[in-house]
């Protein structure tokens, strides 16, 4: 079956009271766009059409990646208008499938289940029953229960308005038949809009079945209409994403508190995660990890054993087996730290790695450098990597015992086993296993007082 999804993302979206188009607004970091996009991805020997307008140009340019054609609507008519701008590109045998661009959550499931549904003879329809209907377009059927058309909400009467089945607007149906049915499209009606619904009743009509199905839940069929809708669905996408890593074996102190914006290459056994943890981009976990409370983990590679105190922020990097992280320490893109290695608090680490069995405990700015295996880098320790200019390196040996307060102005080595007093200044390369230092004399003065503040 060759399959033809038109993906109608024209609107412009003014419930949302924003200048950014309403398709381009994000659920777990992904425009809806792309979550309707990457779904209809999943269907095999399928084109995607992507019908734009409000603020197109933005909309095309940010999704530039989706390997979809883009089609402009110029002028707002309508969803029956919107499918028009594509059909030249459809076949007659083709099976067309109609979705929406702000309908982020629709699952790949419930669309297949549609698919085979369409027949010559028949046309496909998803519908969903509703408490409160308002604003949807109602599903009328006849007394054996056969859908014969649908009236749109200010089109209603007072009996179809008490009509609770709502029609979501994702359908379809064979080439030949759509094409017939859009060249017979009127806009005679309440809006002056030529609507896609109206071929319902033109398939009737034409002798075909309307044979319909339904989602799992009201909330995969919901259209992102204003904020309160687009907050809510965000809540609904991330309760299946905690539910998806608990059925995978993560303990969730709080599946309610914990966002996944992205995806897990890898997930070892017995991994904990505390509260208020958002995962971002593509991150790989080991067994035996604990997360605590307030991290942000980014395209990270987290080995088995480890444990990240609260508060932690790792992103585009690499721990080793058994290291501990935090509380309230940052590890940047292109940290690498090798096993069993201890990054504690107010401890940020830049673009550097970090051997074996290395502490760099309190209070430390590690940048642009290699830390060798065993080394003890004492509190208040910055690497000064930056002349304002350009990047240097510092290189510190297996080993070596850096002392608290330190500056290690690069480009710079410490030598293996070496030992750098506290509170210096390292400018030059120093010598293996002696110690290093560079700080004034201390003196004590006898003869001096403390001031006193003078009386008016």
């Amino acid at each position: 079956m060759s399959i033809k999804t038109i993906i109608l993302a024209a609107g412009q979206g003014t419930r949302m009271r924003s200048s950014r188009p309403k398709v381009l607004h994000e659920i777990a970091n992904k425009a809806l766009l792309q979550h309707v996009y990457e779904t209809s991805l999943s269907l095999e020997n399928n084109q995607i059409f992507i019908i734009y307008g409000h603020g197109g140009e933005t909309v095309k340019q940010t999704l530039s990646s989706l390997d979809a054609t883009w089609i402009e609507q110029k002028q707002q008519l309508g969803t029956g208008h919107a499918v028009q701008q594509a059909i030249h590109h459809v076949d007659d045998p083709d099976t067309v499938l109609i979705l929406y661009g702000d309908v982020p959550l629709l699952k790949a499931k419930t669309i297949q289940t549609l698919l085979h549904k369409v027949s010559l003879t028949s046309l496909a329809l998803l519908t969903v029953n509703l408490d409160d209907p308002t604003g949807y377009g109602r599903i009328v059927r006849d007394k054996d229960h056969a859908v014969v058309k649908i009236v749109e909400q200010k089109d209603a009467n007072e009996v179809e308005l008490q009509i609770s089945e709502g029609n979501t607007g994702i359908l379809a149906c064979k080439g030949s038949q759509l094409k017939q049915w859009l060249s017979r499209l009127s806009n005679n009606n309440a809006q002056n809009e030529y609507y896609l619904t109206d071929i319902i009743e033109m398939a009737v009509e034409d002798g075909l079945s309307v044979e319909t199905t339904q989602a799992g839940s009201q909330d995969e069929v919901l259209g992102v209409n204003n904020r309160s809708q687009l907050a809510h669905l965000e809540r609904v996408y991330q309760l299946e994403q905690a539910q998806t890593l608990m059925e995978k074996g993560v303990t969730l102190r709080d599946p309610a508190r914990v966002d996944v914006r992205g995806s897990f290459a890898e997930l070892g056994q017995d991994i904990d995660v505390d509260i208020n943890v958002i995962f971002e981009g593509t991150n790989r976990i080991g067994s035996n990890v604990k997360i605590g409370p307030n991290c942000l983990i980014k395209n990270a590679s987290i080995a088995n054993d480890v444990e990240i105190l609260a508060n932690s922020v790792i992103e585009d990097a690499s721990v080793g087996v058994g290291s501990r992280i935090g509380p309230f320490a940052r590890l940047r893109p292109q940290t690498e730290l090798a096993d069993h290695v201890h990054i504690g608090n107010f401890v940020e680490i830049k673009k550097s790695t970090v051997a074996t069995g290395s502490k760099i405990n309190h209070l430390s700015y590690i940048g642009d450098s290699e830390v060798g295996s065993k080394v003890n880098i004492g509190a208040g320790t910055i690497t000064c990597n930056y002349d304002g200019v350009n990047k240097f390196k510092t290189v510190i040996e297996d080993g070596a015992f850096i002392g608290s307060d330190t500056q290690l102005v690069a480009p710079v080595t410490v030598g293996k086993n070496a030992t750098i007093g506290a509170g210096s200044t390292i400018t030059r390369d120093t010598p293996e296993n002696q110690l290093t230092l560079s700080r004034s004399k201390q003196l004590s003065v006898p003869t001096w007082q403390r001031p006193v503040k003078l009386e008016k």
